[in-house]
């Protein structure tokens, strides 16, 4: 969420401040009542973003790092073994990156219309270098497509649905980023962990993580139409 407005410079921006302009950008949702794993992340997001504030370093700037860290998480899988491992930490600082860009354009007050399209357009081909790295370790090609798919059809029916008129992103699906997030992790972390007992069990992690994926977005996918139905 990142774009050219007023900016509050290298001005500390507190966590009750934070929270209540990111409540702001998000349905009214308070992020100091969310879960503790939820407001952790988000609160780590907020600690990072106020430092890099400090040295003006721009939302821009992250989202572009948060990308090429995800173009690296087939890389690292390509060379297999133990790197697989990497590719699963990539995931995670990739992630942490795309929620910095978002805290950092509120503590900046940088939040603009263009910077929601980038971070989103950032999000997609994030999601596609994950999923390209579960084929490098094994997974069959035409189930990453499909997973890919459904992913996509997803957000398109969203974007659709809020331009014809829905309120907000109408619901909160079993398929949204950090459900990704989580099977992008675990199942590159599953498939780097177990090649260290059997490489020929790598391709099957994978293959299970690509199957959960789909099967995750499939069902959200339906979640979001019936609330499409009924917005509109």
């Amino acid at each position: 969420m990142s774009g050219p407005s007023a900016d509050s410079g290298s001005r500390a921006v507190g966590w009750d401040e934070y929270a209540a302009r990111w409540s702001g950008l998000h349905g009214g949702f308070d992020p100091r009542r969310a879960s503790p794993l939820v407001r952790g992340w988000l609160r780590i997001a907020h600690r990072v973003a106020c430092g890099l504030a400090a040295l003006r370093v721009g939302p821009g700037a992250v989202t572009a790092f948060g990308v090429l860290l995800g173009g690296l998480v087939p890389v690292a899988a390509f060379a297999g073994g133990g790197a697989v491992l990497g590719a699963a930490a990539l995931v995670v600082v990739g992630a942490l990156a795309d929620t910095v860009d978002g805290a950092l354009a509120v503590v900046r007050d940088r939040v603009s219309a263009r910077g929601t399209v980038y971070d989103s357009v950032a999000d997609r081909l994030t999601e596609a270098a994950w999923l390209a790295a579960f084929w490098a370790v094994g997974a069959a090609g035409w189930p990453v497509v499909v997973c890919g798919a459904v992913a996509w059809l997803h957000e398109y029916v969203r974007a659709r649905a809020t331009v014809a008129g829905m309120p907000d992103i109408g619901t909160v699906t079993v398929a949204e980023r950090p459900t990704r997030v989580l099977v992008a992790l675990f199942g590159l972390a599953a498939a780097g962990g177990v090649a260290f007992v059997d490489a020929e069990l790598a391709p099957v992690a994978a293959a299970v993580a690509v199957a959960v994926w789909t099967v995750l977005g499939a069902v959200g996918l339906v979640q979001l139409t019936i609330t499409v139905r009924r917005a509109l």
